[in-house]
């Protein structure tokens, strides 16, 4: 499964991109490890769309990615949530990064 965008978080892209104008452009999610084996996020507006993209929707949002992405976003889901200190902030919860911490179930406790 492709990477999916939570329903909070596809609700802040499409505020973002009425704030900025650029409403109707796909958002493209990049990804690469890094030298320590981290992954590295990347994701910005892009209507410069390259024959070899993969584009799909989710939650209403048109997503792009590149085959050099693929792989490390199988799986994942982007979010929006709010933090510690009370600012809010675009998480990525993926199962393939080495940092991945799973989210527990609190109904499980």
């Amino acid at each position: 499964m492709l990477l999916q965008v939570s329903s909070r978080a596809a609700q802040q892209i499409r505020y973002q991109a009425k704030q900025n104008r650029m409403e109707g452009m796909p958002l493209r999610i990049a990804a690469k490890h890094n030298p320590d084996g981290s992954i590295h996020y990347g994701m910005g507006f892009d209507d410069t769309g390259r024959d070899d993209d993969t584009t799909y929707q989710s939650e209403g949002v048109d997503l792009v990615v590149s085959p050099m992405s693929l792989d490390l976003l199988n799986d994942a889901t982007l979010d929006y949530v709010q933090l510690d200190d009370g600012n809010f902030e675009f998480i990525f919860i993926n199962p393939n990064d080495p940092d991945h911490v799973p989210i527990q179930d609190k109904s499980e406790d």
